[in-house]
Parts: structure tokens; C-alpha cells; sequence
């Protein structure tokens, strides 16, 4: 987990089990999304509605899940950005319950202008931001 400058931590709760009696597959990516705001709020006052003139969209996700979780499970969820484009970046997931690995993933985010409905480039501020913190 050392790879992840970012680290949030969640108590998994009876909403996130299915039927399986373990993690549900769509509760990872509410997962990642909680540990995605975490991060942004970390690195100034960014939400996933507002990077300082836009929005982001996620135009798909991408889950590997490694080991089962389970009710009362504490995971340690790392995220990291990395390859920064002119209107969007890859953000990585990593998910560990007492150091092993459960689950990890990836999804891409988009520059969204929520008013025009349009791509748009990531502000200046937030790729300063997502720059200076990983050291890109």
C-alpha cells in the first residue's frame, strides 16, 4: 500500500453484503467512489461536482476482486491519480483488509462542463493539485 500517498479507511456495514453473505460486486465501487471524495477533499476544495469550473464523469470502472469481505471487515483504501491528459486522468483503487489485498481497480475520469454538457480541460488548479501530490 505504499504505492498510495492516500489512504481511507471504511468499516464495511450490512447495506454493502449480498445475499453471498460477503462484499457485494456494487458496493466496491461505492467504495472507491467514498475513498475518490475523500482524496479530491484532501487536496483542496474539490468535489466530484466542482474541480474549480467543472465536474468529472466516469465513463467506465474496472474491478478485480481478489479475496471476499465481510461484515465489520476495517479496509484500508488507497487511491492514487496518474496519467494526467488534457481533459482527463486515470484514478487506481487499492483495497486491504490487515494488509492483504481484497480488491483493486481503476477508472478513468472525464472533465465534465455539467451546464454545457461537454468535455472540457482539466482546471489548471486541480492538475496542480493531482501534480504536486503524487510527484507527476
Amino acid at each position: 500500500m505504499e504505492q498510495f500517498k492516500f489512504q481511507f479507511t471504511y468499516r464495511v456495514g450490512v447495506a454493502d453484503i449480498n445475499y453471498g453473505g460477503h462484499v457485494a460486486n456494487s458496493a466496491v465501487l461505492n467504495f472507491f467512489q467514498d475513498a475518490r471524495i475523500a482524496y479530491l477533499a484532501t487536496l483542496g476544495p474539490y468535489t466530484e461536482i466542482d474541480l474549480g469550473g467543472c465536474g468529472i464523469i466516469m465513463p467506465e470502472a474496472h474491478v478485480y476482486f481478489r479475496k471476499e469481505m465481510f461484515l465489520g471487515d476495517q479496509l484500508s483504501i488507497g487511491v492514487k491519480s496518474r496519467d494526467l491528459k488534457r481533459s482527463s486522468w486515470m484514478m487506481e483503487y487499492r483495497i486491504e483488509r490487515d494488509s492483504e489485498l481484497t480488491a483493486e481497480g481503476e477508472t478513468p475520469l472525464h472533465c465534465f462542463n455539467y451546464q454545457t454538457r461537454k468535455l472540457c480541460r482539466i482546471p489548471v488548479a486541480i492538475r496542480s493539485a493531482l501534480t504536486d501530490f503524487e510527484m507527476m
